[in-house]
């Protein structure tokens, strides 16, 4: 189980069994006293504005994560050679590659979600979401070793960098740990 998971469940755990207690007996003496004293304010939705910041935010970091997993480990160790016939350490690199191909894949798509709360990223990014979507079957490729889709990933990234450069937001490569590469 993952540690996002795992802390939501201790925490569901907790909460139920405070509201459980208080569900059952009614409230309590210094419920009622603190009740009184206590002023909860009420959650204000967050502007239009603001909305529109998190989601170029949540783009940002998405698709920098991309970039550097793609250039990290496949653009990095192909144009080293380490994809080739007989290369020291060939079966390791293709397959985190494999992995990093599953990655970028997975958070390409997930900057794509981010930029439709920009209006800006969204039409600078609407071109290339067949380019995305095609990148799904791409990792299998890499650990097989086809050489090919190595220029594919990289296509596609510098594509989504330049596109969204257009769009105001520049992304940088954010270099993922070899832990966030795997699948929980």
């Amino acid at each position: 189980m993952s540690r996002p998971i795992r802390a939501l469940a201790v925490t569901l755990a907790t909460c139920s069994t405070l509201f459980a207690g208080t569900a059952c007996g009614g409230r309590t003496a210094v419920q009622q006293v603190a009740g009184n004293y206590i002023v909860v304010a009420s959650p204000a939705p967050s502007t239009p504005a603001e909305r529109q910041k998190l989601a170029r935010t949540r783009f940002l970091a998405n698709a920098g994560l991309a970039a550097g997993a793609t250039y990290q480990w496949i653009v990095k160790p192909w144009k080293a050679g380490g994809f080739k016939n007989g290369a020291r350490g060939r079966q390791e690199a293709l397959v985190k590659a494999g992995l990093a191909g599953t990655f970028a894949y997975n958070r390409l798509r997930a900057a794509q979600r981010s930029a439709q709360g920009d209006p800006a990223l969204a039409r600078a990014l609407a071109p290339l979401a067949a380019g995305i979507d095609g990148l799904r079957t791409l990792p299998t490729r890499l650990s097989n070793g086809d050489e090919s889709a190595v220029s594919s990933f990289a296509d596609v990234v510098s594509k989504v960098k330049s596109a969204s450069r257009s769009a105001g937001a520049s992304v940088r490569n954010q270099y993922p740990t070899a832990r966030q590469l795997t699948v929980d």
